[in-house]
């Protein structure tokens, strides 16, 4: 906690004087989704306000939304800790990414979205050749918001944002994340393959298969023995 508090320090930059509790929730955001704060760790409200040079106030309406995304719980007397999705959240997420990132395969992808899908795609490889598993991770889910970019929607590439940051948490359940990322490293490519040759409803039905093998890991994981 004390490294990730140190580092927030960095993001002073994208917060004004006229900063909001968005801002700041934003930043939060994405310490999650770059797997910075494990599920079931207390935030320090004294260290993070700190750490970014904002108000107690600030940082407590910032909890407030990131509760209300799922992403934090709030404990009476107790403060407030990242949230460990259940099981019934992992099957949600993944209807919702059937329908956001199915959708999204049957567009016509640009060359500049290819480009993103491809750099994750790359990003993901280095980072499984020096055994950095979390950051294969973090490669994958920036991986699946490009995939949601291909709508051309601020509005759902926000919603996929706030999806992965919590699909993030349910990652870490995972006791052997090599085992889990290591084969979508193929599938990520082999997708990307299908995009680039404009074959769309391949793509698509991939990608139905490549989320039933995904949610099944994820559930699995869950169980006692998994």
């Amino acid at each position: 906690m004390e490294d990730v508090v140190a580092d927030l320090a960095r993001h002073r930059s994208r917060l004004s004087r006229s900063s909001t509790a968005e801002r700041v929730a934003d930043i939060l955001r994405d310490n999650i989704i770059e797997g910075a704060f494990p599920p079931g760790e207390r935030l320090s409200e004294e260290a993070i306000s700190e750490g970014l040079g904002v108000s107690r106030n600030t940082l407590r309406e910032a909890f407030r939304l990131l509760g209300h995304e799922r992403l934090l719980d709030h404990r009476l007397n107790r403060g407030v800790f990242v949230r460990l999705p259940s099981v019934e959240d992992v099957s949600d997420l993944y209807t919702m990414r059937r329908v956001l990132e199915g959708a999204a395969v049957r567009r016509e992808a640009s060359p500049r979205a290819l480009a993103l899908i491809e750099e994750a795609v790359r990003d993901a490889e280095r980072a499984a050749a020096l055994d950095d598993w979390q950051g294969v991770g973090t490669a994958n889910i920036r991986y699946h918001q490009a995939l949601v970019s291909l709508h051309g929607s601020p509005r759902l590439d926000e919603t996929m944002r706030q999806l992965l940051a919590e699909l993030r948490l349910v990652f870490h359940v995972m006791k052997n994340p090599r085992a889990f990322h290591e084969p979508f490293l193929d599938r990520n490519r082999a997708l990307l393959g299908l995009l680039a040759a404009g074959r769309a409803e391949e793509a698509a039905a991939y990608l139905d298969d490549y989320f039933d093998e995904a949610e099944r890991l994820l559930i699995h994981a869950y169980q006692p023995n998994g």
